[in-house]
């Protein structure tokens, strides 16, 4: 039973306990109180617009530009270098004229020029590993980027434009006025990169070392010409692609016809227009079969990938592929791609069955053909009920170079087993399982996050992969409940909320030091703490379904996130906010002090009664005790008065008297205030760490029964620092204890149980070591009669 009573009335008598002394809190110029509760309106977030209103919902007045593109591309498997042109129809849904346009050019962070090349630094460290040797004589030699660039307008006329780094702007020959669109003609042609020698979310992978077989594997991303975004709240998105800030895009409808070698086996985002043209009659079959059956069914089947990995065609074949409403487009293309499928139910009547689709080498066995398609399916299901439905007919997983990245219905995922290089026999690690079962939900999860939820991923990086991170955990977690996951578990964070070289979450995705841990980690277990401690799951799962169904196919920012989250779940949100997302705060909170009180009841037989309870538990004199002689008293019985011989807790006749006077015409409220018998207990939590959370007390009583509080973060609004908090129970007391399931990332628990536990380590043996030995380690020996060396002689058999 939980009572919280305020009887100016009643007085509180408080035993003698033991207890923690709390420091005074340090002094500050400004004044120690400072409100973590105060809104950030006007503060931190931009004033509300007609194009993103005050409730996190997109206007009535939104806008976003609409781009689609006609591609034709050829794949030169000798030179491994792409040749294409693309036709791009821009309509401009802005208020505004456009006098030009800004495209991105991403793979010219590969010129040796580019900001990326030239601002990568490396650590100050005397070492240097194999792969940075291969990566800077590569480099010497090598150089990606565009080229061969030409523009022109639909009536074939040149169209200027200006090379920024990774950005080309494009000058109109007349200004594009609002509602208008404009046509206009790119072509080029783009090296492909070794990805595993110069790194990157794209390129090529070919198995040349001795007994295997010479093929390779090409992942085309960022390999087009792609318009820049223009947005009501920053205009052109023009910052240069520098690595880690990946790819804000306009949503377009694209049709590419993709040339690749004959025996080649083609992925990509969007539906295959032409199976007839590029699939025997076989595997079309076998396709079809797919899309109703329970398991995985091969499209490609080993054996067929087999055949063509033993010999490579002189002839082309066209793979043509149509993708509605996405914003960007990615394939992979192998003749030693094996090819499975499946088909998944799905709430979007207008994809009422997903084809979840995996495309990996022989290498890949039997990892992939166990785990690949089954975890999209799972994915599609996890994701759809914390989200929306699904939105395309395809969800494809490709392995080769890449280790994991996204696009819209195709994602390019690494892990493999391996082969023993003497024996040949084949294994994987559980890493390689859970790794590949975990980036392939991951990538997959992205087509929600931010391929449809379309956020600014080259500013705000945790929009996409800490929100997808937070649902990777929950659909790691429902694949198996003992899932080693890497992310989602407050406790994860600890470490990192704890170093000196942070930033907060808030902060531009090229200037984070420890990217895993901000873009990933800290947002994923802030977002598991605001749904399973500070809202609860229902309150939770309402909101993030509404932001979802609200940003679907549009842009948000971290305001209309934020607003939403509020709004939905009626939760005033904004301490939670500025603790997790604009400050280094860390969650520590000590439980300082607990102390015990019991109301007076004026009756002074049961108060003197107790007096002497708190008297005899206090230990006597330790002089009187070591005294050996008699004392006067004792000794001189002419010395003894009343006040030797009275019992002084028992009551006096006045103190019955006065009492019995109360009795009389006591007032009802205090009679009834005065008959309470719970036990008062003020626990005091005292905030370290600076970062404001609720208060999860769990209290153990003598009876054997646990009762748990949830008090929320509220209770820090008067005082962010330290607090006094007060519960009333008949039970007594026996322990109590914070955070006991560390649900809310606590640095430092050791200070969270009262009575203190004692802190358990282990102390690991240090063996001596002796220094370096040049003469042994050089064979040489010296003799107990001489300090010259000779050579060590041998071993006697």
């Amino acid at each position: 039973m939980f009572k919280k009573l305020l009887l100016a009335s009643c007085v509180f008598v408080l035993p003698a306990v033991t207890s923690v002394a709390l420091a005074d809190p340090v002094e500050q110029t400004k004044g120690r109180f400072e409100d973590k509760f105060r809104q950030l309106e006007g503060e931190e977030w931009p004033t509300p617009t007609d194009y993103r209103n005050a409730a996190g919902e997109p206007g009535y007045r939104y806008w976003q530009q609409k781009v689609d593109y006609r591609i034709k591309a050829s794949l030169n498997e000798a030179t491994r270098t792409l040749t294409a042109s693309e036709t791009v129809t821009y309509k401009n849904n802005s208020p505004d004229t456009l006098r030009y346009l800004w495209l991105m050019l991403d793979q010219n962070n590969y010129k040796r020029d580019s900001i990326a090349q030239l601002t990568d630094t490396v650590s100050p460290s005397k070492e240097i590993s194999v792969g940075e040797v291969r990566r800077v004589k590569r480099m010497q030699v090598w150089e990606g980027g565009f080229n061969d660039l030409k523009v022109t307008a639909a009536d074939g006329s040149a169209l200027p434009f200006t090379l920024n780094d990774t950005l080309m702007r494009i000058d109109l020959a007349q200004p594009l006025k609002s509602g208008e669109s404009l046509t206009f003609t790119v072509s080029w042609s783009v090296p492909l990169p070794e990805t595993k020698v110069v790194g990157g979310r794209s390129g090529y992978e070919c198995f040349t070392k001795p007994g295997e077989d010479g093929n390779c594997i090409f992942l085309g991303a960022q390999w087009f010409p792609r318009l820049a975004v223009y947005s009501d709240y920053e205009g052109w998105h023009n910052k240069a692609f520098i690595g880690s800030g990946e790819f804000t895009l306009e949503f377009g409808d694209y049709e590419v016809e993709l040339t690749v070698p004959a025996d080649h086996v083609v992925s990509a985002t969007g539906e295959l227009l032409n199976p007839s043209e590029v699939l025997t009659p076989a595997q079309q079959k076998r396709f079809t079969e797919a899309k109703t059956a329970a398991a995985p069914v091969y499209v490609v089947t080993p054996d067929e990938a087999a055949a063509a990995e033993k010999g490579k065609a002189t002839g082309t074949k066209t793979w043509k592929f149509r993708a509605d409403n996405v914003r960007d487009f990615a394939f992979g293309s192998s003749r030693k791609f094996i090819w499975d499928a499946m088909g998944v139910k799905n709430a979007d009547p207008a994809h009422p069955t997903v084809m979840a689709m995996s495309f990996f080498p022989k290498e890949a066995r039997p990892l992939w053909d166990a785990y690949s398609t089954k975890s999209i399916a799972h994915t599609l299901n996890v994701y759809g009920k914390f989200a929306f439905a699904y939105p395309y007919p395809t969800a494809q997983s490709v392995n080769g170079p890449v280790g994991g990245m996204e696009y819209p219905m195709i994602t390019f995922n690494g892990p493999r087993p391996v082969k023993d290089k003497k024996t040949g026999e084949l294994t994987y690690t559980e890493r390689a399982k859970y790794g590949l079962i975990g980036v392939v939900i991951h990538e997959i999860g992205h087509i929600w996050f931010p391929m449809t939820v379309n956020s600014d991923e080259r500013q705000w990086t945790w929009m996409d992969e800490g929100i997808n991170s937070f649902l990777q955990f929950q659909a790691e977690k429902a694949w198996d409940k003992d899932y080693p996951t890497r992310r989602g578990e407050p406790k994860s964070m600890v470490e990192y909320m704890l170093s000196e070289n942070q930033v907060p979450i808030m902060t531009n995705s090229e200037s984070i030091p420890q990217f895993g841990n901000n873009a990933y980690g800290k947002p994923a277990a802030a977002l598991t703490i605001l749904r399973e401690t500070v809202l609860g799951r229902e309150k939770f799962d309402f909101a993030f379904k509404e932001y979802s169904r609200r940003w679907q196919f549009k842009r948000p920012t971290p305001y209309d996130f934020f607003r939403t989250m509020e709004e939905a779940s009626g939760t005033d949100l904004d301490w939670f906010w500025r603790g997790w997302f604009y400050s280094t705060d860390h969650v520590d909170i000590e439980l300082a002090d607990v102390k015990k009180a019991r109301l007076n009841t004026r009756d002074p037989v049961v108060e003197k009664a107790w007096e002497k309870v708190q008297d005899d538990a206090q230990p006597d004199s330790l002089t009187a005790a070591r005294n050996t002689g008699k004392t006067v008293v004792e000794t001189d019985p002419a010395t003894v008065d009343y006040y030797n011989t009275d019992d002084k807790w028992e009551p006096t006749v006045k103190e019955k008297k006065k009492y019995a006077d109360l009795q009389k015409d006591i007032d009802p409220d205090l009679k009834e205030a005065l008959a309470v018998k719970d036990n008062f207990y003020n626990f005091t939590f005292r905030n370290k760490g600076g970062l404001v959370m609720p208060v999860i007390l769990r209290m153990d009583f003598t009876d054997g029964t646990s009762e748990t509080v949830r008090i929320p973060a509220e209770v820090w609004r008067y005082d962010p620092r330290q607090v006094t908090w007060q519960y009333a129970t008949l039970k007594t007391l026996k322990q109590a204890v914070i955070d006991p399931l560390w649900e809310t990332a606590d640095a430092d628990v050791s200070n969270n149980a009262f009575p203190r536990k004692i802190d358990e380590q282990r102390f690991e043996v240090r063996e001596g070591e002796d220094g370096p030995n040049r003469m042994k380690d050089d064979d040489l020996v010296v003799t107990p009669d001489s300090l010259k060396t000779q050579p060590k002689k041998a071993d006697k058999k």
